[in-house]
């Protein structure tokens, strides 16, 4: 059988949102576990849940794509 299937047809769901985060706009018992790091990046669903607080722009992509979705900027 050769169906032909779109593997983006539900793309939109595999979407995550990556932002930077200032540290000093941390809670106080999160910012006590970043140590000295400043600048943070948040993955959040479609949605605007939080799903990671990550030390660089680098890692927050990396996770994201390890777990199949696909990451974008935003400022």
């Amino acid at each position: 059988m050769n169906v032909k299937q779109d593997p983006f047809a539900d793309s939109s769901d595999r979407i995550v949102y990556v932002r930077p985060v200032r540290a000093e706009e941390l809670p106080d018992e999160v910012r006590a576990q970043v140590g000295r790091a400043e600048n943070l990046y948040a993955v959040h669903d479609k949605n605007g849940v939080q799903l990671a607080l990550v030390n660089g722009r680098h890692m927050a992509f990396a996770l994201a794509r390890s777990h199949d979705y696909a990451p974008v900027n935003v400022h």
